[in-house]
């Protein structure tokens, strides 16, 4: 009885999040999905490289909730942005921008470590795909200058 409700009503926080959230359910997931795969690859090379430590692994587990609550701040902005638009009688709907933007930074970010990680190991990578993934990374902080005010930057020799 009390598994169902505990089930029940997480099943219903989610539901809600997920109605509210629309479009940032599939990069949450995906964030989620590349978090786990950075924390496997992570411990992989540890355990080839004969570094394998429990404190280390926390702290990693520590920084990946520490990214979902970078995340829920740049949701927040969002809807202060949006809330005091709507004050100002602007509709912007419902696009949460700065959460969809840190949430794909973070992305990347995990994705540049987990092929760091597989470096380490020995996995042989096409350098294409390092330099595009760090590439990427370049474009989505400097969008995000952007946005917040700063001038966007170009970067010589990229």
């Amino acid at each position: 009885m009390k598994e169902n409700l505990i089930t029940g009503l997480l099943a219903a926080i989610l539901a809600a999040c997920a109605a509210y959230l629309r479009e940032l359910i599939v990069p949450v997931v995906m964030l989620a999905i590349v978090m786990l795969a950075d924390y496997l690859t992570g411990l992989a090379r540890a355990w080839i490289t004969k570094q394998l430590s429990s404190r280390i692994g926390v702290l990693g587990i520590v920084k990946k909730v520490g990214y979902l609550f970078v995340v829920g701040v740049a949701i927040v902005i969002d809807f202060v942005i949006q809330y005091a638009a709507g004050k100002a009688g602007l509709d912007f709907g419902s696009v949460y921008f700065f959460g969809l933007l840190v949430t794909i930074w973070l992305i990347l970010n995990e994705c540049i470590s987990i092929l760091e990680n597989l470096a380490d190991i020995g996995v042989p990578l096409p350098a294409f795909l390092v330099k595009l993934v760090k590439r990427l990374k370049k474009t989505t902080e400097a969008k995000g200058d952007y946005l917040a005010g700063e001038e966007e930057k170009t970067h010589e020799g990229d």
